[in-house]
C-alpha cells in the first residue's frame, strides 16, 4: 500500500478512536483527565502520521527481501514515534496505539492485501533484534508506562535490563513473549493480533456500515472490554477488578450498548461510574484503535487513483 496512505490511516484510526462518545471510562470528546485532555490524544493521533508512513515505506522497500526483515528497525520507529509524541503532550497517551500500528503499518507497506497483514505482521515481529527491544524499552520509559517486564528478571526500569538484552540476544518479540500472560497487548503482538483481527476490525466495519463511525466506535470499544479484561486496570486494581468492569461492560451490551436507548443510557452511566472510580480500560482503547486502523487499509483500492 502507498505509505502516505498508510500513515494516515494511523492518524485517522488514533483520533477517531478518541472520539468516540460515551467511550465509558476513557477521555473522548466530552470528558477530560485531570491531567490530560481530548485535545492531547488529537495532537498525539496527528504527530505519529509522518513517522507511520515512514514505517510503511521501510516494509516497501524490503518487500520482496523476507530475510531482512529484521533491518526494518520497529524498535526504533516506535521510539521515534513516541519521542514525537513527547513533544507535542505532557503525558503518555499513545504508547500501546503505537506497538499496535507500528508493525501494522509496516506489514501494510509490503502488500495491497488485507488477508496477508496478520502473517506478515508475526513475521516481522519474530524478526526482530535485541537493538529493537532495547529501543522499546527506551520507549516504555520515555512514555513512562511501566509494566512490560515488572513481574520478570529484565525489568524496564532496570539500567542493567538493556545491555542484558543485547548481551543474551534476545529480541523484542521474546521480550512481548515473556510478558504476554499477564499483559494483553504482548499477547495480541505476539498471537497474530486475534482481537484486532478477529473481534474488532469486522465488528466496526459491519456497524460503521449501518450506523456510522461514532457507534461503531462505541460499541466496538464496549465489545472488546467485555470480552477482553483490560490490562491497565489489572496492572492498576488487579485482575478480578479488570474481569468485574467487563462483566459490567458485558451487561450493557446486553441491553444493546450504543444501539438502544436503554443499552446508551446505561452506557452514560457505566461511563461515569468507572471515572469516579479512576478505571481506566487504556488498552481496550488501543485495541478500538488497531481495529480500526484495519478498517481503513481494507479500503485502499477506493483510495487508488
Amino acid at each position: 500500500m502507498d505509505p502516505v496512505f498508510v500513515g494516515k490511516c494511523a492518524q485517522i484510526a488514533s483520533v477517531l478512536e478518541v472520539s468516540g462518545h460515551p467511550k465509558p471510562g476513557n477521555v473522548h470528546r466530552t470528558q477530560d483527565f485531570s491531567d490530560m485532555a481530548f485535545e492531547d490524544f488529537l495532537l498525539s493521533g496527528i504527530a505519529i502520521g509522518n513517522i507511520m508512513a515512514k514505517t510503511a515505506s521501510k516494509g516497501f522497500d524490503l518487500r520482496k527481501t523476507p530475510e531482512k526483515w529484521g533491518k526494518i528497525g520497529l524498535g526504533n520507529l516506535i521510539l521515534e514515534a513516541v519521542t514525537e509524541t513527547d513533544r507535542w503532550v505532557a503525558n503518555n497517551t499513545n504508547l500501546g496505539i503505537i506497538m499496535l500500528l507500528t508493525p501494522i503499518c509496516a506489514a501494510a507497506g509490503m502488500t495491497n492485501n488485507i488477508n496477508d497483514l496478520r502473517s506478515k505482521i508475526d513475521q516481522i515481529l519474530r524478526l526482530t533484534t535485541p537493538k529493537d527491544a532495547v529501543h522499546l524499552y527506551q520507549s516504555i520509559n520515555i512514555a513512562d508506562a511501566g509494566g512490560m517486564g515488572e513481574q520478570e528478571e529484565l525489568d524496564v526500569g532496570s539500567d542493567s535490563s538493556t545491555q542484558k538484552l543485547l548481551d543474551e540476544n534476545i529480541n523484542m518479540f521474546h521480550v512481548l513473549e515473556m510478558s504476554s500472560e499477564w499483559d494483553c497487548l504482548s499477547y495480541e503482538l505476539t498471537h497474530q493480533m486475534p482481537v484486532t483481527f478477529d473481534l474488532g476490525f469486522p465488528l466496526f466495519n459491519k456497524i460503521k456500515t449501518k450506523h456510522g463511525i461514532n457507534i461503531a466506535t462505541v460499541q466496538t470499544f464496549l465489545t472488546i472490554l467485555s470480552k477482553v479484561p483490560d490490562t491497565l486496570i489489572s496492572r492498576k486494581y488487579g485482575e478480578k477488578k479488570a474481569k468485574e468492569v467487563s462483566l459490567q461492560a458485558k451487561s450493557v451490551l446486553e441491553e444493546g450498548g450504543i444501539l438502544t436507548e436503554n443499552g446508551k443510557k446505561l452506557l452514560e452511566q457505566f461511563d461515569q461510574r468507572l471515572i469516579e472510580n479512576d478505571l481506566n480500560p487504556g488498552t481496550t482503547a488501543d485495541f478500538t484503535a488497531s481495529s480500526i486502523m484495519i478498517n481503513y487499509l481494507n479500503n485502499y483500492k477506493e483510495y487508488k487513483i
